[in-house]
Protein backbone atom coordinates (compact mmCIF):
# COMPACT_ATOMS: atom_id res chain seq x y z
CA UNK A 1 0.00 0.00 0.00
CA UNK A 2 2.80 2.55 0.67
CA UNK A 3 4.62 1.65 -2.39
CA UNK A 4 0.69 2.91 -4.14
CA UNK A 5 0.76 5.60 -2.54
CA UNK A 6 3.82 6.78 -3.70
CA UNK A 7 3.24 6.21 -6.98
CA UNK A 8 -0.06 8.32 -6.60
CA UNK A 9 1.89 11.25 -4.94
CA UNK A 10 4.55 11.09 -7.92
CA UNK A 11 1.65 10.59 -10.26
CA UNK A 12 -0.60 13.63 -8.90
CA UNK A 13 2.28 16.03 -9.21
CA UNK A 14 2.13 15.48 -12.88
CA UNK A 15 -0.45 18.22 -14.57
CA UNK A 16 -1.84 16.08 -17.20
CA UNK A 17 -2.46 13.81 -14.69
CA UNK A 18 -5.72 15.65 -13.82
CA UNK A 19 -6.61 16.10 -17.17
CA UNK A 20 -7.04 12.44 -17.90
CA UNK A 21 -8.27 11.21 -15.26
CA UNK A 22 -11.21 13.74 -15.96
CA UNK A 23 -11.85 12.49 -19.62
CA UNK A 24 -11.57 9.07 -18.34
CA UNK A 25 -14.14 9.56 -15.86
CA UNK A 26 -16.82 11.20 -18.34
CA UNK A 27 -16.35 8.68 -21.00
CA UNK A 28 -17.14 6.35 -18.03
CA UNK A 29 -20.22 8.25 -17.38
CA UNK A 30 -21.09 8.61 -20.96
CA UNK A 31 -20.92 4.86 -21.52
CA UNK A 32 -22.83 4.24 -18.56
CA UNK A 33 -25.59 6.82 -19.85
CA UNK A 34 -25.34 5.02 -23.16
CA UNK A 35 -25.94 1.90 -21.92
CA UNK A 36 -28.86 2.44 -19.55
CA UNK A 37 -30.89 3.74 -22.89
CA UNK A 38 -29.90 7.58 -21.63
CA UNK A 39 -31.92 7.62 -18.38
CA UNK A 40 -32.49 11.33 -17.72
CA UNK A 41 -30.73 10.76 -13.80
CA UNK A 42 -27.51 9.52 -15.44
CA UNK A 43 -26.80 12.46 -16.75
CA UNK A 44 -22.94 12.13 -17.71
CA UNK A 45 -22.08 15.48 -16.49
CA UNK A 46 -23.96 14.91 -12.96
CA UNK A 47 -21.99 11.62 -12.37
CA UNK A 48 -18.71 12.63 -13.71
CA UNK A 49 -18.68 15.98 -11.23
CA UNK A 50 -19.72 13.45 -8.21
CA UNK A 51 -17.06 10.96 -8.95
CA UNK A 52 -14.37 13.59 -9.41
CA UNK A 53 -15.28 15.31 -6.45
CA UNK A 54 -15.24 11.59 -4.73
CA UNK A 55 -11.85 11.06 -6.31
CA UNK A 56 -10.85 14.40 -5.42
CA UNK A 57 -11.71 14.16 -1.70
CA UNK A 58 -10.16 10.59 -1.33
CA UNK A 59 -6.90 11.86 -2.57
CA UNK A 60 -6.89 14.66 -0.60
CA UNK A 61 -6.26 16.79 -3.16
CA UNK A 62 -6.85 20.45 -3.75
CA UNK A 63 -9.24 22.18 -5.96
CA UNK A 64 -6.40 24.32 -7.19
CA UNK A 65 -3.94 21.40 -7.95
CA UNK A 66 -6.97 19.60 -9.91
CA UNK A 67 -7.54 22.68 -11.48
CA UNK A 68 -3.55 22.91 -12.68
CA UNK A 69 -3.60 19.85 -14.33
CA UNK A 70 -7.74 19.77 -16.11
CA UNK A 71 -7.48 23.48 -16.95
CA UNK A 72 -7.21 22.76 -20.68
CA UNK A 73 -11.14 21.63 -20.78
CA UNK A 74 -12.29 25.04 -19.09
CA UNK A 75 -9.74 26.55 -22.17
CA UNK A 76 -11.65 24.58 -24.45
CA UNK A 77 -15.32 26.20 -22.90
CA UNK A 78 -14.61 29.21 -25.52
CA UNK A 79 -14.28 27.06 -28.55
CA UNK A 80 -17.04 24.99 -27.68
CA UNK A 81 -19.44 27.65 -27.13
CA UNK A 82 -18.26 29.75 -30.56
CA UNK A 83 -18.46 26.13 -33.17
CA UNK A 84 -22.23 26.28 -31.45
CA UNK A 85 -22.63 28.89 -33.85
CA UNK A 86 -22.20 26.57 -36.90
CA UNK A 87 -25.44 24.29 -36.67
CA UNK A 88 -26.99 27.77 -35.82
CA UNK A 89 -26.02 29.14 -39.27
CA UNK A 90 -27.53 26.25 -41.60
CA UNK A 91 -31.05 27.24 -39.62
CA UNK A 92 -30.42 31.39 -40.68
CA UNK A 93 -33.54 30.95 -43.36
CA UNK A 94 -35.97 30.37 -40.18
CA UNK A 95 -34.63 33.10 -37.59
CA UNK A 96 -36.01 35.78 -39.44
CA UNK A 97 -39.40 34.86 -39.11
CA UNK A 98 -39.02 33.42 -35.65
CA UNK A 99 -37.82 36.89 -34.35
CA UNK A 100 -40.46 38.30 -32.31
CA UNK A 101 -41.63 34.89 -30.55
CA UNK A 102 -37.78 33.87 -29.67
CA UNK A 103 -37.48 37.50 -28.18
CA UNK A 104 -40.32 36.95 -26.29
CA UNK A 105 -39.71 33.60 -25.03
CA UNK A 106 -35.94 34.75 -24.15
CA UNK A 107 -36.94 37.75 -21.93
CA UNK A 108 -40.00 35.60 -20.43
CA UNK A 109 -37.26 33.00 -19.66
CA UNK A 110 -34.41 35.01 -18.61
CA UNK A 111 -37.13 37.25 -16.13
CA UNK A 112 -37.95 33.90 -14.60
CA UNK A 113 -35.13 32.57 -14.05
CA UNK A 114 -33.67 35.68 -12.18
CA UNK A 115 -36.50 36.73 -10.13
CA UNK A 116 -38.00 33.26 -9.47
CA UNK A 117 -34.16 32.39 -7.84
CA UNK A 118 -34.41 35.78 -6.28
CA UNK A 119 -38.35 35.46 -4.85
CA UNK A 120 -37.80 32.14 -3.22
CA UNK A 121 -34.03 32.90 -1.82
CA UNK A 122 -35.50 35.98 -0.24
CA UNK A 123 -38.76 33.75 1.29
CA UNK A 124 -35.67 31.78 2.56
CA UNK A 125 -34.22 34.64 4.71
CA UNK A 126 -31.22 34.39 2.61
CA UNK A 127 -28.21 36.98 2.46
CA UNK A 128 -27.83 39.44 0.43
CA UNK A 129 -24.17 37.98 -0.70
CA UNK A 130 -26.64 34.69 -1.09
CA UNK A 131 -29.31 36.30 -3.38
CA UNK A 132 -26.67 37.95 -5.78
CA UNK A 133 -24.65 34.62 -6.26
CA UNK A 134 -28.14 32.87 -7.23
CA UNK A 135 -29.73 35.44 -9.95
CA UNK A 136 -27.05 35.11 -12.18
CA UNK A 137 -27.83 30.89 -12.27
CA UNK A 138 -29.03 30.04 -14.98
CA UNK A 139 -26.30 31.66 -17.97
CA UNK A 140 -23.50 30.15 -18.53
CA UNK A 141 -20.60 29.92 -15.82
CA UNK A 142 -18.06 32.29 -17.02
CA UNK A 143 -20.77 34.71 -17.12
CA UNK A 144 -22.58 34.03 -14.45
CA UNK A 145 -19.44 34.46 -12.18
CA UNK A 146 -18.09 37.85 -13.51
CA UNK A 147 -22.15 39.05 -13.04
CA UNK A 148 -21.82 37.93 -9.42
CA UNK A 149 -18.29 39.22 -8.92
CA UNK A 150 -19.52 42.69 -10.24
CA UNK A 151 -22.69 42.87 -8.06
CA UNK A 152 -21.32 41.62 -4.84
CA UNK A 153 -21.90 37.82 -5.16
CA UNK A 154 -19.96 34.84 -4.12
CA UNK A 155 -18.46 33.40 -7.23
CA UNK A 156 -17.63 30.42 -6.50
CA UNK A 157 -21.02 29.90 -5.34
CA UNK A 158 -22.22 30.85 -8.40
CA UNK A 159 -20.30 28.56 -10.19
CA UNK A 160 -21.60 25.69 -7.91
CA UNK A 161 -25.23 26.87 -8.61
CA UNK A 162 -24.43 27.11 -12.54
CA UNK A 163 -23.29 23.74 -12.58
CA UNK A 164 -26.78 22.47 -10.39
CA UNK A 165 -29.18 24.27 -12.67
CA UNK A 166 -27.72 22.83 -15.83
CA UNK A 167 -28.12 19.80 -14.67
CA UNK A 168 -31.33 19.74 -13.30
CA UNK A 169 -32.42 21.46 -16.53
CA UNK A 170 -30.44 18.59 -18.39
CA UNK A 171 -32.32 15.85 -16.13
CA UNK A 172 -35.65 17.47 -16.27
CA UNK A 173 -36.30 19.51 -18.89
CA UNK A 174 -37.31 16.98 -21.47
CA UNK A 175 -39.62 14.56 -19.58
CA UNK A 176 -41.24 18.10 -18.51
CA UNK A 177 -41.87 19.66 -21.88
CA UNK A 178 -42.95 16.51 -22.64
CA UNK A 179 -45.88 15.83 -20.38
CA UNK A 180 -46.54 19.36 -21.50
CA UNK A 181 -47.27 18.25 -25.66
CA UNK A 182 -44.61 19.07 -26.94
CA UNK A 183 -43.18 16.47 -29.44
CA UNK A 184 -40.34 15.26 -31.99
CA UNK A 185 -41.55 17.90 -34.17
CA UNK A 186 -41.08 21.02 -32.07
CA UNK A 187 -37.01 20.99 -31.83
CA UNK A 188 -36.76 24.43 -32.06
CA UNK A 189 -38.82 24.92 -28.99
CA UNK A 190 -37.63 22.55 -27.05
CA UNK A 191 -33.77 23.61 -27.76
CA UNK A 192 -34.12 27.40 -27.13
CA UNK A 193 -36.12 25.86 -23.71
CA UNK A 194 -33.00 24.07 -22.82
CA UNK A 195 -30.56 26.93 -23.49
CA UNK A 196 -32.39 29.61 -22.21
CA UNK A 197 -32.89 27.80 -18.45
CA UNK A 198 -29.64 25.35 -18.44
CA UNK A 199 -27.02 26.94 -20.60
CA UNK A 200 -23.92 24.81 -21.77
CA UNK A 201 -24.90 21.76 -19.78
CA UNK A 202 -28.65 21.79 -21.57
CA UNK A 203 -27.68 22.49 -24.96
CA UNK A 204 -25.44 19.29 -24.90
CA UNK A 205 -28.58 17.76 -23.85
CA UNK A 206 -30.64 19.55 -26.65
CA UNK A 207 -27.95 18.28 -29.16
CA UNK A 208 -28.51 14.76 -27.85
CA UNK A 209 -32.14 15.55 -29.25
CA UNK A 210 -30.97 16.99 -32.39
CA UNK A 211 -28.78 19.06 -34.43
CA UNK A 212 -32.05 21.42 -34.61
CA UNK A 213 -32.72 21.36 -31.08
CA UNK A 214 -29.42 21.84 -30.36
CA UNK A 215 -28.57 25.15 -32.77
CA UNK A 216 -31.65 26.69 -30.51
CA UNK A 217 -30.48 25.60 -27.37
CA UNK A 218 -27.03 27.49 -28.46
CA UNK A 219 -28.88 30.50 -29.55
CA UNK A 220 -31.12 30.74 -26.29
CA UNK A 221 -27.93 30.30 -24.54
CA UNK A 222 -25.88 33.07 -25.90
CA UNK A 223 -28.53 35.62 -26.08
CA UNK A 224 -29.40 34.77 -22.34
CA UNK A 225 -26.31 35.40 -21.14
CA UNK A 226 -26.64 38.79 -23.14
CA UNK A 227 -29.72 39.82 -21.32
CA UNK A 228 -29.19 38.19 -17.82
CA UNK A 229 -25.48 40.82 -17.72
CA UNK A 230 -27.86 43.40 -18.42
CA UNK A 231 -31.12 42.79 -16.16
CA UNK A 232 -29.28 41.24 -13.30
CA UNK A 233 -27.64 44.99 -12.14
CA UNK A 234 -30.98 46.45 -12.75
CA UNK A 235 -32.93 44.25 -10.78
CA UNK A 236 -29.87 44.12 -8.25
CA UNK A 237 -29.79 47.86 -8.17
CA UNK A 238 -33.83 47.87 -7.60
CA UNK A 239 -34.69 45.42 -5.32
CA UNK A 240 -31.83 43.71 -3.25
CA UNK A 241 -29.79 47.11 -2.56
CA UNK A 242 -32.37 47.78 -0.20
Amino acid sequence: MSELFEIWVYLAERPLVWLTVTVLVYWAAHRLYLQCNELALLNPVLIAVVALVGILVATDTEYGTYFEGAQFVHFLLGPATVALAVPLYGQAHRLRRMGLPLALALIAGSVTAVVSALGIGWLLGLESDVLRSLMPKSVTTPVAMGISEQIGGLPSLTAVLVILTGITGAVLAMPLLHLLGYGPEDATAKGFALGVSAHGIGTARAFQHSEEAGAFAGLGMGLNALLTALLVPLIDALVVAF
